[in-house]
């Protein structure tokens, strides 16, 4: 097929953008503004489905490549996917049109330049799971900042601007090591192009260095304990939108960056520094279940809990079991998902009582019962409850980390005890419990936007907990071959 169709996937949400940023802005201009961001996400979500319509699943080779000179001799513009990176695509692609609905309520000034920075953002981000050189991955890996940093700095709360400065900050500096690595690349090799990377090799004795130098960058932005520090300060100050996307897609990308480049370039570095991986991942499972038991502001709770699934992300990613990698993907996705499903049921309560904080509700079910069966569900799914997504990613990660490391695992599996408890200790006093404040008698249940987006979220958290096969048989053939290359790699050396 020769139409450029991952170059339109990356381009249209931006072109989106500048029909915005051209519009005169009239009074009223706000609704047209969020028609055109709408359609194009939409537009754009279609195209992601084609893709994986029109994708093989059968082969692990990188598909719908383009590759054209950019800066002579030195530079690429490749772009390619293959099963691991589509999904994602997918993910950023669906979440998106569902924030551009969501802001109804929790944007209320300068609409139309929020939506520009959303698009904007989302064309970064498709662009980072696409990328098949290593300068044009860490260009849209780093511009993605520049619009979230807006984001947080301008629609978000109170403290915002020090949470903007503070999420930019630890996430740029996180990747300067990372363009010097991959400045080292090219002289060591003579390419960024990662196919070529996979086939030549990088020499063991410069793996190691290399290795730290992205972990660097991934680390911070997964985020891995103990700098994970700016994720809970970012939530709680950004818009709900905001939110959303930082949860759904941004912290998807260091995750995608571990499976690609450190496993993928330097395996015999991946093998030495396992034992370091899975030390950070148990600790931030376990260390931040205990912070978010301890949480009274919502956001910053879900926030927490997210540290907590990114370090089982992270555990079964370093297992390199097909059970592990798979299950990893998987969790992203669903956590993805839900975590954006929890951040706007937050949204919702908060538009109304305009207040995170837990001990502000409880007896809320009785006046607002399609919200709480909704919250329900995501509390559920988000605690790994079987039958819904989120189960079936843990359920292969502690698979994959019992066949390579049973303490490592046995450990692991306490995070789920104590996911189940701050998920349900949050549910029980938000929703059940008495009715202290009178003021939440006034409340409104759903609108038919918020129905509609919480739905959108419910269904697949539904459909692919009870059967995941399209997401396994996606990933499958592209996971044993990465396995199989690293173990080549490892005997090899």
């Amino acid at each position: 097929m020769n139409f450029p169709i991952l170059s339109s996937l990356i381009l249209l949400p931006t072109v989106g953008a500048l029909f915005l940023f051209f519009t005169k802005d009239k009074e009223g201009n706000n609704v047209t503004a969020k028609y055109v961001a709408l359609f194009t996400t939409v537009v754009n979500f279609l195209i992601s489905i084609y893709l994986w319509i029109s994708f093989d699943q059968s082969t692990s080779s990188f598909q719908f490549v383009e590759d054209r000179t950019w800066i002579e001799g030195f530079i690429n513009y490749k772009v390619g996917v293959d099963g691991i990176s589509i999904l994602f695509i997918i993910l950023t692609t669906f979440i998106t049109p569902l924030c551009i609905i969501s802001v109804n309520n929790s944007v209320k000034n300068r609409l139309r330049d929020f939506l520009i920075a959303i698009l904007i953002m989302e064309s970064f981000m498709i662009g980072v799971f696409c990328a098949l050189d290593l300068v044009v991955f860490y260009l849209f890996f780093e511009a993605g900042l520049i619009p979230m940093f807006l984001i947080i700095g301008i629609w978000g709360g109170p403290k915002r601007v020090y949470s903007a400065f503070k999420f930019f900050l630890y996430t740029l500096l996180g990747s300067v090591l990372m363009l010097v690595a991959i400045i080292s690349i090219y002289w060591i090799v003579g390419t960024t192009d990662v196919i070529q990377l996979y086939e030549l090799g990088i020499d063991t004795k410069y793996q190691n260095l290399l290795w730290l130098a992205f972990f660097s960058s991934f680390a911070v932005k997964t985020p891995m304990w103990p700098v994970h520090t700016w994720l809970p300060d970012a939530h709680v100050e950004a818009p709900t939108a905001g939110s959303v996307l930082l949860a759904a897609i941004l912290l998807k990308m260091a995750g995608y960056g571990f499976i690609r480049f450190s496993l993928g370039l330097f395996p015999v570095a991946s093998e030495v520094f396992t034992p370091l991986i899975y030390t950070l991942s148990v600790i931030a499972i376990i260390f931040t279940s205990f912070i978010a038991l301890m949480q009274e502001d919502m956001k910053k709770l879900i926030a927490y809990s997210s540290v907590a699934h990114m370090g089982f992300v992270t555990l079964g990613i370093f297992t390199l079991q097909q059970q592990g990698i798979e299950g990893s993907i998987i969790q992203m996705i669903s956590h993805g998902l839900v975590s954006a499903a929890l951040f706007l049921c937050v949204g919702v309560v908060y538009d109304r009582m305009h207040s995170r904080m837990i001990n502000s509700y409880g007896g809320i079910v009785t006046i607002i019962p399609k919200y709480s069966i909704l919250f329900m569900l995501f509390t559920l799914a988000a605690l790994g409850l079987p039958g819904t997504s989120g189960f079936i990613g843990e359920f292969l990660i502690l698979m994959g980390a019992f066949k390579d490391n049973f303490l490592v695992a046995v450990i692991a599996s306490l995070g789920v005890i104590l996911g189940a408890a701050y998920m349900l200790w949050l549910y029980k006093r938000v929703v059940f419990g008495k009715l202290v404040n009178e003021d939440l008698k006034k409340m409104f249940d759903l609108n038919r936007s918020e129905y509609l987006i919480l739905s959108f979220l419910a269904i697949p958290t539904l459909f692919f907990g009870f059967y995941p096969d399209p997401l396994i048989n996606t990933i499958e053939v592209s996971v044993t071959d990465l396995i199989n290359m690293h173990n080549t790699n490892i005997a090899s050396k």
